[in-house]
């Protein structure tokens, strides 16, 4: 059998959308944690972009997030997580990009320096999710009954506004309905929980701590979360 080792950080989205396809497929596979500050030699030599998610196929080794989902997608053709149909499967690749473009407005939304941009990346992302709401059908998943490569692409960035909502509630997801639905049944799925270390939300938590961002300052201001984090870090 065919040797499948993931290789990523402890908080990289990107590479949870691999993991929830991965199991999703029945595909056995190995986790290897780096620290991207740090990166070991052997890593660099894998990825020519020195970024995380790795897939590592044997000797073979495979970079970029797409590439890396779309040959999940060949080795197991029986249970596919794209449409058939050319234009549905361009609609849906399109709106996994779409999640990818959610993922780094949500890195500027919590790396904003001052109150002034963190308010403009609320809006920003307040925006992306209104014009998803726009595109959601009756669910659960966003092509109905059935779990894809759209979902698996959505379910880690609402896993980070899990943290986010610890910490404040900033309205991002006001007067959505079809939003939040979607989001608890991607919460729901097995692969998606197992998609992350047992201890991610404590792992995120200290990362934003450290970040020296206006929402690290919120974060500090919450005493008692605060201390908690810095306890998982002794």
């Amino acid at each position: 059998m065919t040797r499948f080792e993931l290789i990523s950080n402890l908080l990289c989205p990107y590479t949870q959308r691999a993991a929830i396809q991965l199991t999703e497929k029945g595909l056995p596979y190995e986790r290897t944690y780096i620290d991207l500050a740090a990166k070991p030699a052997w890593f660099v030599q894998l990825s020519p972009l020195g970024k995380v998610p790795v897939l590592r196929v044997g000797d073979e080794a495979l970079f970029e997030t797409a590439v890396i989902c779309e040959y999940i997608e060949d080795v197991v053709p029986a249970t596919p997580m794209w449409s058939s149909g050319p234009l549905e499967r361009a609609r849906e690749r399109a709106w996994a990009e779409f999640a990818s473009a959610v993922i780094a407005d949500v890195f500027g939304f919590y790396t904003a320096p001052d109150a002034a941009a963190f308010d403009r990346k609320c809006a920003d992302l307040a925006g992306r999710f209104r014009r998803l709401e726009q595109h959601l059908g009756a669910g659960p998943y966003f092509c109905g009954t059935r779990f894809g490569l759209v979902d698996a692409a959505f379910a880690p960035v609402f896993r980070l506004f899990d943290t986010f909502d610890d910490i404040g509630d900033f309205g991002i997801f006001a007067g959505l309905g079809a939003v939040p639905s979607y989001r608890r049944a991607l919460a729901e799925r097995p692969s998606v929980r197992h998609a992350v270390v047992p201890n991610y939300g404590h792992v995120f938590r200290r990362y934003l701590l450290e970040h020296g961002s206006h929402l690290s300052r919120v974060l500090s201001s919450l005493v008692p979360l605060a201390t908690a984090v810095a306890g998982q870090k002794a």
